[in-house]
């Protein structure tokens, strides 16, 4: 989804600094690090200056070229595989959504293979490889022959009746591409920001205006990067050829990697210190095998010397206190004989767990119900790149005698209302809802996901009635004119706006319902919606296709959107979003916040810190 990912880096720059475990940088044995002795029980850290701005160059020229790369290939994707490959809209639609659900769930993988073993730099090198074998793959389909059918001949009426299909060869060497896009992705993206918020120091205030920046310009060159992708490099591959229009990017892709290793002596480079992943099944483990405790009366929420409860790390920036939701998972931290060792460590942290690392397991559990009703919204945002391109194609994309619109440039109406909403909603509504709700945000999060998901029902409403006056006025007219291809706005205009209320609203409720540290686990859950969205998506495509065709008339999904009924497809998707708004609202009610105790650093807690910036920045 690129009007996902894009949103990501544009409303990191309305996010709080990152403070995760990562941003206190050790040994890696190269770059600048951090190294820590004991004497008299007590830690000393002695930290180099981070690389700062001066890495900031390699590191957002990295992801600036990667970025081209990888959405120059997807932004016109659709249009690709209908063309070339000779794919019906059916199949092409089930091809991205099945490959785009794989690439958001990669980044789990990435995360915990950075976190527990390679680490960062490491990883976003081996992923760009991968990333640039990918586009090379890519652009050999579309440049040797015998990589794609051949072409149809242009005169026949309707070559795609009639165009070869792809052989299995052929079918083959594209998946082979798309699977090294999905391992570089799986690397890149719950490691990009990180790994820029790591050449910080985070308990300075230099370090927070540090990051702040740096989410300021990841989100400036990504508006560029959306831009150059949705308009010069799709014109290119649909006016020039797709040999050129792929083989740019890929070309920007090696620039990339070439870029991002001439910095290497200059990052700060976090060693691994292990997943937060092998911490959730130590608590599963913990809590089963202690599962024949007795727990102290229910509303007694921890009595002293039962439960384990000792100093968090200092990489942990917020303790969580012990709760009375999810019970069960308490007996984890219940302290039995030989639990502990002389020195009140733990033994076995297969058998006892701490309280921190347990309610970092109920912040999990309360947020799943919420995350699972933000998967039917995003089915919904996921057409612009499937049939909403499938509509234009079919349309008059003229502006004026000689230019045309690509179809794949069609939904850049959807970020071009992001990018005018967001500052207008932060800087003017805000500011006036919170004078009259007396909340800092104006509205709270979870108010912002539900009004996302009106708007998601909103667009597949206005979807399917647009898709309704297209095909009347098609089939009343063969010969005549078309509808014009900006009849799509207004249902583009109303996905911007879902977007930057839903989207929004779920990156800021992962990122503070999280504690700091576990703002990767957040990021890559928020990624994980896309991944459901696109095999839900996928599913119901499917479903329609073939439970909607009769002998007497095709289904709704056929290749001749003139005889089918597209819009009665989104009219479905509308249904399922509002069922899904009935469980949301459901969820919401019974939602509790989380609460935090902020732990000292130096004599000065982190919210003292970003405070004391604050006033300074006011003043």
């Amino acid at each position: 989804m690129v009007f996902g990912d894009w949103f990501y880096g544009c409303a990191k720059c309305f996010q709080k600094p990152s403070t995760s475990a990562s941003n206190f940088p050790a040994d890696e044995n190269q770059g600048n690090h951090v190294s820590s002795s004991s004497d008299n029980n007590s830690k000393i850290i002695q930290q180099k200056k981070p690389g700062g701005w001066r890495a900031m160059p390699y590191i957002l020229g990295n992801e600036t070229f990667e970025r081209l790369a990888t959405f120059g290939l997807l932004a016109n994707f659709m249009v690709y595989l209908m063309r070339v490959f000779h794919m019906e809209q059916v199949s092409a639609a089930n091809v991205i959504n099945i490959w785009a659900g794989i690439t958001n769930f990669a980044p789990l993988l990435g995360a915990f293979i950075s976190d527990a073993y390679v680490g960062r730099f490491r990883t976003i090198a081996f992923a760009s490889c991968a990333v640039f074998l990918g586009m090379v793959t890519m652009t050999l389909t579309a440049w040797l022959p015998y990589l794609h059918p051949p072409k149809c001949h242009p005169e026949e009426r309707h070559p795609f009746d009639h165009c070869e299909s792809p052989t299995a060869v052929q079918f083959g060497v594209l998946f082979i591409g798309l699977g090294l896009l999905s391992i570089g992705t799986a690397g890149i993206r719950p490691c990009s920001i990180p790994f820029g918020v790591d050449q910080f120091d985070p308990t300075t205030e230099d370090g927070i205006r540090g990051i702040n920046s740096f989410f300021n310009w990841y989100y400036t060159t990504f508006t560029v990067v959306i831009l150059i992708t949705l308009t010069v490099v799709v014109y290119i591959q649909d006016s020039v050829g797709w040999v050129l229009g792929f083989g740019i990017p890929t070309v920007l892709m090696l620039c990339s990697i070439v870029l991002f290793f001439i910095g290497t002596r200059i990052y700060v480079h976090v060693k691994p210190e292990g997943s937060i992943f092998s911490s959730f099944a130590q608590v599963f483990v913990a809590a089963y095998r202690k599962r024949g405790l007795k727990l102290p009366d229910y509303g007694v929420v921890e009595v002293e010397g039962v439960f384990y409860d000792p100093p968090v790390k200092e990489t942990v920036l917020s303790k969580l206190p012990l709760t009375n939701q999810f019970r069960f998972l308490n007996k984890a931290v219940m302290i039995e004989k030989d639990d502990l060792n002389p020195d009140g460590s733990c033994a076995n942290q297969w058998r006892l767990c701490s309280i921190q690392q347990i309610e970092e397991v109920k912040c999990l559990f309360k947020i799943s119900p919420i995350w699972a009703s933000g998967i039917i919204s995003l089915t919904s945002m996921s057409q612009q790149g499937t049939f909403t391109v499938s509509q234009a194609l079919k349309m008059d994309r003229h502006l004026g005698p000689k230019f045309q619109i690509p179809a794949g440039s069609i939904s850049v109406i959807s970020m071009i209302t992001i990018g005018i909403w967001l500052p207008f909603y932060d800087r003017m509504i805000v500011p006036a809802l919170g004078r009259i709700t007396k909340h800092e945000g104006g509205i709270t999060l979870l108010q912002r996901i539900g009004i996302g998901i009106v708007l998601s029902i909103l667009a597949m409403v206005v979807s399917g009635l647009v898709e309704r006056e297209r095909r009347a006025v098609a089939i009343s007219h063969p010969d005549g004119a078309q509808m014009s291809v900006l009849w799509l706005a207004p249902q583009l205009v109303i996905m911007g706006l879902c977007e930057a209320f839903n989207f929004i609203g779920q990156i800021e409720f992962y990122n503070k319902e999280f504690p700091e540290h576990m703002r990767s686990v957040a990021n890559s859950l928020f990624f994980c919606s896309f991944g459901g969205a696109s095999y839900l998506s996928s599913l119901v495509i499917t479903v329609v296709h073939k439970a909607t065709r009769t002998k007497d008339h095709p289904d709704w999904l056929t290749k001749d959107l003139n005889a089918g009924k597209l819009d009665y497809f989104y009219f479905l998707l509308a249904g399922m979003g509002s069922v899904n708004l009935i469980y949301f609202l459901f969820c919401a009610c019974r939602y509790r916040y989380k609460s935090t105790t902020n732990v000292q650093i130096e004599g000065k807690s982190y919210h003292d810190v970003e405070l004391s910036l604050s006033k300074k920045i006011t003043s």
